[in-house]
């Protein structure tokens, strides 16, 4: 049997492993655009650069992208759970207060890919990069600010 969207059975098989890299997206609500607002978008950044700081991550690559982020990153305490509830949490927060408004900010749902022993990390990292070129807003990935 096949889980319905949204289903709890969809994180069946999800495990936070330590020193393990996750390529992670996670969209916000509506998948409205509100990223493009730099002010936002650095909010994502900034917390993201936190998490590292506070050794809970090792951040290999992030995009954030005008209505969802995707990032690489290597898991260091807790779990891939805690940490996103951490971050969306934080970067709700913040954004909603910036903007002026209330509710939910993050669509509640992420998803997360193990990197596997087979793929390589490089590849991985560059296609987290290369998401600005493939969805149109800029030529050179070096030329997306995010």
């Amino acid at each position: 049997m096949t889980p319905q969207k949204g289903s709890r059975n969809l994180r069946k098989g999800r495990a936070s492993i330590k020193n393990q890299h996750y390529l992670v997206t996670t969209a916000v609500e509506g998948r409205l655009p509100v990223f493009s607002d730099p002010e936002t978008a650095e909010i994502v950044m900034s917390s993201l650069l936190w998490l590292e700081k506070q050794s809970r991550i090792i951040l290999d690559a992030a995009v954030v992208m005008p209505d969802h982020l995707h990032f690489v990153a290597s898991l260091q305490s807790g779990s891939l759970a805690q940490l996103m509830h951490s971050l969306k949490g934080h970067t709700a927060y913040q954004i909603n207060k910036l903007l002026k408004k209330k509710g939910p900010f993050w669509q509640p749902q992420y998803h997360d890919h193990a990197v596997r022993h087979d793929e390589d990390l490089i590849d991985v990292v560059l296609y987290t990069l290369r998401n600005p070129v493939r969805a149109g807003l800029v030529d050179d990935l070096h030329d997306y600010p995010f």
